[in-house]
């Protein structure tokens, strides 16, 4: 199933067309999270001179919403999106209000990605409730989707749900219709409830640097499909944007340098029960136990040796840039609408500016 045809064509998830049509998805970059936000906005500058199609900023160190709103004034055509803010971390008013102030400052370039974290970070890191999270989820879409129609509208709020309620909103407090509409919201999701719940109330999913191809035509596009027909919805519409790991060099130590880094982060998530199903559905359950238990251990380094070279292959693009430029159009043109480029190592300018180009076809 393709998520997009119009993503082929160099479409942007507004419908403006952009400049290289040539281009099999969109391609953004991250900007470093573990940056302050005025680090953050000359990054954006800089890549979207790069010719990048979109920045996304995730939330770990700093708040993503506040490191987008300095790079919108720094920027003018990229998209900006969350990639992700934690939604349980906070109440659907406060995200419908940042949201749309962005969707203001950005001049109608926000895109708002959301996801849900893990249970012991919302509960021990932010001190917030935690409960069904696929069902919380899509009841946190719709309220604030609830209270951006309210803004556009006039019409009273009246959002009643299991986990939220909002039935206040005077002239006072709202802001009104916004010029620019209400932004995209994409979830980010690994397992089939989450992807199914993205389906039926979002614009996207964002999915998981821990997934292979086969993953997300088996499983993730499958799931988008069934919760966009459960809510009458088409899921020829909705975007898919994939995080893909790079191991990329142009000598054979920078190479064996990338490869070795990313085969520890592959073992990383690799060890985490959450991500078990990815591993599952190629057979690879007992490389998942040896990771779990040298997790368990402490034995990060070593736990590298369990990634051989076919689950190398299957997770990630390796090689030169024109070598991985093409590995990324073979596995995602016509099933990605966004793609982005995951490293767990220092990627030389260079690299970076020539797989830019080699991907895009841009010169």
């Amino acid at each position: 199933m393709r998520v997009s045809a119009a993503a082929t064509a160099g479409v942007w998830w507004d419908g403006s067309v952009s400049d290289d049509a040539t281009a099999p998805f969109l391609i953004d970059a991250g900007g470093d999270a573990g940056t302050d936000p005025r680090v953050f906005a000359d990054g954006a500058a800089h890549l979207e001179a790069a010719g990048y199609d979109g920045i996304f900023a995730a939330e770990t160190k700093h708040d993503p919403f506040v490191s987008l709103t300095a790079a919108a004034m720094r920027t003018e055509r990229v998209t900006l999106m969350t990639g992700i803010a934690v939604a349980f971390a906070r109440n659907p008013m406060t995200v419908a209000e940042t949201a749309n102030d962005l969707q203001l400052v950005s001049g109608g370039r926000f895109v708002l990605g959301l996801g849900s974290q893990v249970k012991a970070h919302i509960e021990r890191r932010f001190s917030m409730p935690w409960s069904a999270p696929a069902a919380r989820m899509r009841e946190f879409v719709s309220a604030v989707r609830a209270i951006w129609a309210a803004w556009a509208t006039g019409e009273r709020l009246a959002f009643e749900g299991e986990h939220y309620r909002h039935s206040l909103m005077t002239p006072f407090f709202s802001p009104g219709p916004n010029p620019y509409g209400a932004p995209p919201i994409w979830l980010a999701a690994v397992g089939e409830r989450m992807t199914e719940t993205a389906g039926a109330v979002a614009d996207g999913v964002l999915a998981h640097t821990f997934t292979t191809e086969r993953y997300l035509r088996e499983v993730t596009l499958p799931a988008l499909a069934r919760g966009a027909a459960s809510a009458g919805r088409d899921a020829a519409a909705l975007g898919l944007a994939v995080p893909a790991f790079v191991a990329v060099g142009e000598t054979q130590a920078e190479l064996d340098r990338a490869i070795a880094a990313t085969r520890q982060q592959i073992a990383f998530y690799g060890s985490t029960p959450d991500y078990l199903p990815v591993l599952a559905l190629h057979g690879w359950e007992a490389a998942h136990e040896r990771l779990y238990a040298g997790s368990r251990r402490g034995e990060w380094a070593e736990m590298a040796a369990a990634v051989d070279d076919e689950m190398l292959a299957a997770f990630a693009a390796v090689g030169s840039p024109a070598e991985v430029a093409q590995q990324l159009r073979d596995r995602f043109a016509g099933l990605a609408t966004r793609l982005s480029f995951s490293a767990s190592y220092p990627i030389r300018p260079e690299l970076s500016a020539a797989l830019l180009q080699q991907l895009s076809g841009r010169r």
